[in-house]
């Protein structure tokens, strides 16, 4: 059965998701970067500013040389993950297939959906006419027969619109296109091609036989031509489905206080432990994902000593994965801590009590919290180690 894959690219997505909130940004010239230095790099620009002369990558003074009307917007990671899975749900809805490759970027297999939507053109357009109605992105979208040419086909369309390659016509669409645009081809390489075997189009590189492309790719270049000639037999892979249970928290502000830290950290801990006595279900592994105010993620996992459901299980591997991965002066902005690989309570009973009668006292308080937490809310009851926080600012963090 032939594939049809449909690529969805909406460019600069941080700024396009902005856009979609706040009118008085639209046909300007905006960047996001991070905007405690003229010295950090912009991590996304908006056509209107690459047209100045700005690109992803440049320093923030330089670019403000360039285009002194640039609107800076500081990383909004929250807001961007809402769109992801906004605009995940969206695809979500045309087949079980798609798979998200980075934000504002969905592979979608439509392989045997003719009868509900059409062909696969009709359904690029109805996906595209639904994203701006709904969602107020704007975006393109590229149909092929494989993963590799939709992308590219989606990089070229002209804004707003629907590029489809015919199978069969996958090389003939590559062929007279620069070679940076095909996928492994880095800067290196390029420099490479050009200055070795003075080669800039992908035809030239198909017509090169495999003892030269093994010079330049070594390994790799039986997969680079094929790619140059189209083929990518890579399939959709689906986002994976296993339970997990997880908290976040962007901070009010940039914070490096080591206590205020983990009375957070000890919130959330409490917050997802809750969730899994409610599943009735013991995690086997956790982690921890810290985001600092210069936009640099640090993630450490680790294994769980034994399956538990209780806080005082829980916290204490989180806090040595806490000290783990902050050890930079910069301030911390965002926290985020997740549980997995859950699985059920072993229903067989033991003759003899697992737990010491110091432990079944803890788990007895804290079904005690549960009960009065439910009755009268999760602010009604706080432990001394989250002192760092103001209650109300706590409450605050959480909603």
């Amino acid at each position: 059965m032939l594939r049809h894959i449909i690529h969805i690219h909406i460019p600069a997505f941080p700024i396009t998701i902005e856009r979609a909130s706040r009118p008085e940004l639209r046909d300007r010239p905006v960047a996001v970067a991070p905007v405690h230095s003229d010295r950090t790099i912009i991590l996304s620009v908006s056509s209107e500013a690459k047209r100045e002369g700005v690109f992803k990558g440049m320093a923030l003074g330089k670019a403000l040389k360039f285009c002194p009307d640039l609107t800076v917007l500081p990383p909004n990671p929250g807001l961007t993950e809402k769109g992801c899975r906004i605009l995940a749900a969206t695809a979500a809805r045309y087949t079980p297939v798609w798979e998200p490759s980075r934000p504002g970027h969905i592979h979608m297999d439509i392989t045997g959906t003719e009868r509900l939507w059409g062909r696969a053109k009709d359904t690029a357009s109805r996906i595209k006419k639904e994203i701006k109605s709904r969602l107020a992105l704007s975006g393109t979208v590229g149909v092929a027969g494989n993963k590799m040419v939709s992308s590219i086909a989606s990089m070229l369309i002209l804004p707003e619109g629907v590029l489809d390659v015919d199978h069969g016509q996958e090389a003939g669409f590559v062929a007279p296109l620069k070679v940076d645009i095909l996928p492994g081809i880095g800067h290196v390489r390029r420099r490479v091609l050009l200055e070795e075997l003075n080669i800039t189009l992908i035809r030239e590189i198909a017509a090169l036989d495999m003892h030269k492309l093994q010079l330049a790719f070594c390994n790799q270049a039986f997969l680079i031509h094929q790619r140059s000639l189209g083929i990518d037999p890579t399939p959709v892979c689906p986002v994976e489905t296993k339970p997990i249970v997880c908290e976040s928290v962007t901070l009010p502000k940039d914070e490096n206080d080591d206590h205020r830290l983990l009375g957070v950290l000890y919130i959330m801990v409490e917050k997802c432990a809750q969730q899994l006595r409610k599943k009735n279900m013991l995690p086997r592994k956790a982690g921890l994902m810290i985001r600092y105010a210069d936009q640099v993620e640090v993630t450490r996992q680790a294994t769980l000593p034994r399956g538990s459901f209780w806080d005082f299980d829980l916290h204490a591997p989180l806090e040595r994965l806490f000290f783990k991965a902050c050890q930079r002066r910069t301030g911390v902005r965002f926290l985020r801590i997740w549980f997995r690989d859950l699985s059920f309570p072993s229903s067989q009973i033991s003759l003899f009590s697992s737990d010491s009668p110091p432990l079944e006292k803890r788990s007895s308080v804290i079904r005690a919290l549960d009960r009065i937490r439910k009755r009268y809310g999760d602010e009604a009851i706080q432990y001394g180690n989250t002192s760092g926080f103001p209650v109300k600012e706590l409450t605050e963090l959480f909603e």
